[in-house]
């Protein structure tokens, strides 16, 4: 098993940039605003042939017994119980403060190893920096910069130190599984759903819209099955963002959808569905991931309602006539049983492996059945088709005056591959390419004095013919 370290630490002291550092990425959102991260956030990293895995936290406030920061502090606990080596960060800049004594005396009572990391301490002399954490009790402090990347080997080095994980184990957990990211409005249940999913507070769910900020990346079993569940941030209009730190989460989010194989989008069906809820699904579909709808919180409703609901959906999202809608509960479970075969049969279609003989057989078939329109004064041709990719599929349709295909024509096509190779819940996507002409806008050769003189005698003798 790879050793898992954890980042803990006060808001603000630099773990979230430590982590990017470690891990080698950008994941985690960085700024210079306290209590920027909110959930757990995993990433993986490695040293030489040690790999290891890095837990980001946030701000540890274990004095506060309500709201959000009491939440946040269940998480931080959590990761602490998994961590291996819990790296312990301070603000080296700031100094000792009285914050920093209660987080010491907490972690000391888990009983896990700790390292003290002082941070910001570039251009700093490493004895007078160091000197006031002795206090802590926490063993010799290890000073870096997590932003300049000063001395944080020796401190990887360090936390590994002990640890020799087997070839074998590494080359098992670097398996990649299907990516699910969970989106939508603000406060519509999508940590929550993720929580019931995973049978465990694995990430924050608060009445308050906005709680999630960061893309939180879970590795979750199913029925056997493996996925990588993604919980996003609330989209809200453009108009209506404004704080620097939710861009960056609106930013996150969108990256999250195309970096997912398949997209669950949660509807809210005690509020009214929204513009919004159509634009989020419009970028879906632009970006070509594969879609399940989850309309959430649909116990409560009664029957007028929940038609009322449905009609609305079904005006609104008209153009996601590929797509399985479930109705579900996510603070009761109801419901969401059926969300993971519409989601393993999305992704199925999404990944799909579409040959090249069976592609044009249909291509042919849906032609004979029904012929492309006329473009001028000759009709379009389709000889074969063969796939370009996937996720989302794309057949490329080879022939001649393809540039004539109407879009209706198109979209006959797509419904009918769509039926014949049974692809639910994906977008597809149908490319057109004409064949090259290497006779065309090329000028013909001058005539010879003696080709012309012939040609003037043809024509002649048929004007005598035919009287022209």
């Amino acid at each position: 098993m790879k050793p898992t370290l954890v980042l803990v630490g006060r808001p603000n002291v630099g773990k979230s940039t430590l982590f990017n550092r470690l891990t080698r990425s950008r994941d985690a959102i960085v700024a210079d605003i306290p209590g920027l991260t909110r959930d757990r956030h995993y990433g993986h990293g490695k040293i030489g042939d040690k790999p290891y895995i890095v837990v980001d936290t946030g701000g540890f406030e274990p004095v506060v017994k309500s709201g959000v920061l009491h939440a946040m502090a269940r998480q931080t606990l959590q990761a602490v119980d998994e961590a291996d080596v819990v790296l312990f960060v301070a603000d080296g800049r700031q100094g000792l403060m009285p914050h920093d004594k209660i987080i010491a005396e907490h972690l000391r009572q888990t009983g896990r190893k700790i390292l003290l990391v002082v941070n910001k301490t570039e251009g700093m002399r490493t004895a007078i920096v160091t000197s006031e954490f002795y206090e802590l009790g926490l063993g010799e402090p290890c000073a870096i910069s997590a932003i300049h990347g000063d001395h944080v080997g020796e401190l990887i080095e360090l936390a590994l130190a002990g640890f020799f994980p087997q070839q074998e184990e590494i080359e098992e957990r670097t398996e990649k599984y299907p990516k699910i990211a969970i989106v939508g409005r603000p406060n519509v249940g999508k940590s929550t759903l993720i929580n019931t999913l995973l049978g465990e507070e694995r990430v924050i769910a608060f009445d308050q819209p906005g709680t999630t900020r960061d893309s939180i990346y879970i590795d979750f079993e199913y029925h056997q099955h493996h996925y990588t569940l993604i919980d996003t941030a609330g989209l809200r209009r453009r108009g209506k963002v404004f704080e620097t730190i939710e861009k960056f989460s609106v930013i996150k989010t969108l990256q999250a959808i195309e970096d997912a194989n398949v997209v669950v989008l949660v509807l809210d069906a005690r509020n009214d569905i929204s513009d919004q809820d159509a634009h989020i699904a419009g970028f879906i579909l632009e970006t070509g991931r594969a879609l399940v709808i989850a309309i959430n919180k649909w116990d409560g409703l009664d029957e007028y309602q929940r038609d009322a609901v449905k009609q609305e959906i079904a005006r609104r999202f008209a153009f996601l006539d590929y797509a399985k809608y479930h109705y579900i509960s996510a603070l009761h479970g109801s419901g969401i049983r059926g969300l993971f075969p519409s989601i393993d049969a999305a992704y199925a279609a999404a990944m799909a492996d579409l040959p090249t003989p069976k592609l044009t057989r249909a291509l042919l078939v849906a032609v004979a059945k029904q012929s492309p329109p006329r473009g001028g004064m000759s009709r379009p041709k389709l000889r074969y088709a063969h796939q370009g990719g996937s996720n989302p599929p794309l057949i490329i349709v080879h022939g001649s005056m393809l540039d004539h295909v109407p879009e209706t024509y198109r979209r006959y096509l797509e419904n009918t591959f769509r039926a014949t190779f049974r692809l639910e819940g994906t977008p597809l996507r149908i490319e057109f390419r004409t064949g090259y002409n290497p006779y065309a806008n090329k000028k013909p050769a001058p005539l010879t004095e003696e080709e012309a003189r012939r040609a003037h005698s043809r024509r002649r003798r048929n004007r005598k013919k035919y009287g022209r």
